[in-house]
């Protein structure tokens, strides 16, 4: 691809290179994933370097879980071979950065390699795979959101700013209307920027969302013998009253509808004892029918109407896939808000989502940075919510996360549950930002966080890393 025109400007940005490094987690406990249940991870990091139009340079780091069940589900495909795909798309794409020849600030430039190299690169990865078993574009997005964290992240650290204050036209060369187009004859993307969709003054304490998982003992009845004896709760009434949580996100089935009723009142009678405020219902997009939600919300008013009235909202009942399944919603947002996370890949996902009454938009950075805060700037403008959902972000991973939720604006605080799966992998990150990882008083408190970049403080932080699988570019 040529080099970018759109401006000279001294501050506009340009990849230099790449290292990427995988790091292994294993669960404390079982994370039910749709039809599947995970017991380990694999995280990938990438260390980046750019450099402006005066050769100055910075570095910057960007994190995520590649979470083979979320991004792909399959009953067919084994795990195994699955992770190692996206593994190789993670190293194709670390390669490829650093030759792509673009400049301009980091919301540009992540938008620029989203739009035209990822697709490409994609393509190129499922033409040596096997027809019925391409990698998804959801996958694509979580392989390429550790190098475009890294890149906002550097673009914050060369101009020793906070990422977030470089996303207003004193940096960005074009306004919105280059990146979005609006759904509405009333709304304008022209001479509009980020920062009018974001705050300058987040907040430090963030409501924490604990995730009752579909595998989660709840009381002692449901114990096995296999449960850690690790020092950290177990059942639900212990989380709780550890953590002073107040808000509960509970994972469903979709496709036991007698059991997932069930699930709702048991957690809700254990919530109304322990004085949690909210719920949230998540069905795993394996729902094929709004009727399904409606009849478990109809008879939840009708028999625990408290209970009813303490779910804030519902998330992704129904498949990814919008396109192949348009399904009219309205009838379930007519009862809660219904949000979009698995088919909400960028905003116009969420377009077509809100055609269908879709009302509210579960961000995740594990999309990309630079897609998650289009996707925001796009629903706030149609007046649609936000949530910032987790991907049980550890380590550096849980930073962006938490940050974006600050920045946005949600109905309601962060899901973050890391500490609840993998504890351990983020202690040494949670020796210099201790609140970050263990929820007190129902929140987690960014106040340890730097004021340059995304805030890491990556030197401070003794985190001895494996080596790099891929280093690619210039890195020093």
């Amino acid at each position: 691809m040529p080099a970018s025109i759109l401006s000279s400007r001294s501050t506009d940005a340009h990849m230099l290179g790449v290292a990427l490094h995988y790091i292994p987690i294993q669960n404390r406990v079982p994370l039910k994933f749709g039809t599947e249940t995970l017991t380990q991870v694999t995280c990938a990091r990438a260390r980046v370097r750019i450099s402006d139009r005066l050769g100055r340079q910075a570095e910057g780091w960007g994190e995520t879980p590649l979470s083979v069940t979320w991004v792909w589900p399959s009953a067919t495909i084994p795990y195994s071979e699955r992770l190692e795909a996206l593994k190789a798309l993670c190293e194709t794409i670390a390669r490829h950065w650093p030759t792509f020849d673009f400049w301009g600030a980091s919301l540009e430039l992540g938008q620029a390699f989203l739009k035209s190299e990822l697709p490409r690169l994609l393509t190129i990865a499922n033409a040596s795979r096997p027809p019925a078993a391409p990698v998804p574009w959801l996958a694509a997005l979580v392989c390429a959101s550790v190098f475009d964290q890294a890149l906002h992240d550097a673009y914050g650290n060369l101009l020793n700013r906070p990422t977030y204050s470089t996303y207003g036209p004193d940096l960005v060369s074009q306004d919105l209307g280059a990146f979005l187009e609006p759904a509405c004859p009333d709304v304008s993307f022209s001479n509009r920027f980020l920062t009018e969709f974001i705050t300058s003054k987040p907040k430090r304490q963030l409501s924490a969302w604990h995730l009752v998982g579909g595998v989660d003992p709840l009381t002692e009845s449901d114990l096995t013998g296999q449960e850690p004896n690790d020092g950290y709760p177990v059942l639900l009434a212990d989380w709780i009253r550890r953590d002073g949580l107040k808000c509960l996100k509970i994972k469903l089935r979709g496709n036991d509808r007698d059991w997932d009723y069930d699930r709702v009142v048991r957690v809700g009678r254990i919530a109304l004892e322990n004085e949690v405020t909210w719920l949230t219902a998540d069905f795993n997009c394996t729902v094929d029918n709004p009727d399904y939600v409606n009849e478990i919300l109809d008879k939840l008013r009708d028999e625990y109407p408290c209970l009813y009235g303490m779910i804030l909202y519902v998330e992704q009942p129904f498949p990814y896939d919008l396109e192949s399944h348009r399904m009219d919603v309205r009838s379930v947002s007519a009862r809660k808000p219904l949000f979009l996370d698995e088919s909400a890949h960028d905003w116009q996902h969420i377009r077509l989502g809100r055609e269908f009454g879709w009302t509210g938009v579960a961000l995740k950075t594990c999309k990309t940075q630079t897609g998650a805060l289009l996707s925001a700037a796009w629903a706030k403008a149609h007046g649609m919510t936000l949530m910032v959902q987790d991907l049980t972000n550890p380590m550096l991973a849980q930073i962006p996360h938490l940050l974006l939720a600050a920045h946005v604006g949600t109905i309601m605080g962060v899901e973050t549950n890391s500490m609840q799966f993998y504890p351990q992998a983020s202690e040494p990150e949670a020796s210099i930002h201790t609140a970050l990882y263990r929820r007190r008083n129902g929140c987690v408190d960014l106040s340890t966080l730097g004021s340059v970049g995304f805030g890491y403080r990556i030197e401070e932080i003794a985190r001895a890393l494996p080596s790099s699988v891929v280093v690619a570019g210039v890195l020093s």
